[in-house]
């Protein structure tokens, strides 16, 4: 992540299990966000934990983030065939639960997590889609633009230029460090949509966060053709 040209912090994502429920496969994805060591005004660390239904939504959530020296966690249940989803709130290290909340629920819903692997899945297909997300304990929405706007951006871990797929959103609701609002994404233009850049608006102002490295077997950024026509 970097702000003005000063790197903040980084933000590592990937899927650790698949498992299978009342016949159902289902995937366990992991974001871990943190800013730097003496980064002035953003002291930001937090881990989400979440696991993926079939179709692309939320199933299960949970968030942590720490405060001082003391982290605290959101878990979301969803419940979907009674319409409600139960949210705890407590402290982690000694899992004491502070609150106990209810929301209705009237169709699926994505989190801050599962959203990414939902644009991921949709965004070689035109379409615009606004979608239910429940963000902070709150209900909001996500508008996508999927465009497939081609076009090519060069970033620090990668020596050429990268063949990418452009698309733009708004984020209508509060998430984590401020962000809201108009954001922008592209990912890799092939089967694999590996996200290469983002740029979004949280507390601070306009961020941008780039791909540093990958874990992917055998992948490598697509080279944007040299003499393609944008």
């Amino acid at each position: 992540m970097s702000y003005a040209s000063i790197d903040i912090g980084q933000v590592r994502i990937k899927l650790v299990d698949k498992f299978s429920k009342d016949s159902q496969t289902y995937y366990k994805a992991m974001a871990y966000i943190d800013s730097y060591k003496g980064i002035p005004f953003v002291n930001l660390h937090a881990i989400y934990e979440d696991h993926i239904g079939p179709g692309i939504y939320s199933a299960w959530f949970r968030s942590r983030h720490k405060k001082d020296d003391r982290w605290t966690f959101f878990e979301y249940e969803y419940d979907y065939p009674n319409h409600i989803m139960n949210i705890e709130h407590g402290e982690w290290e000694t899992k004491r639960v502070i609150k106990h909340d209810t929301l209705h629920l009237d169709t699926l819903y994505q989190d801050g997590l599962s959203l990414f692997y939902f644009a991921r899945i949709h965004v070689l297909t035109p379409q615009t889609l606004t979608i239910p997300t429940i963000v902070n304990e709150k209900n909001g929405y996500t508008f996508f633009n999927f465009a497939v706007e081609r076009t090519k951006e060069k970033i620090d871990a990668v020596d050429y230029p990268i063949d990418l797929v452009h698309f733009e959103g708004e984020a209508g609701f509060v998430g984590i460090f401020g962000l809201t609002g108009d954001f922008e994404g592209w990912f890799s233009n092939d089967a694999a949509r590996v996200p290469i850049l983002a740029k979004m608006k949280v507390i601070i102002g306009s961020i941008r966060i780039e791909l540093m490295k990958w874990n992917r077997a055998g992948w490598l950024p697509p080279r944007y053709p040299e003499h393609s026509d944008e």
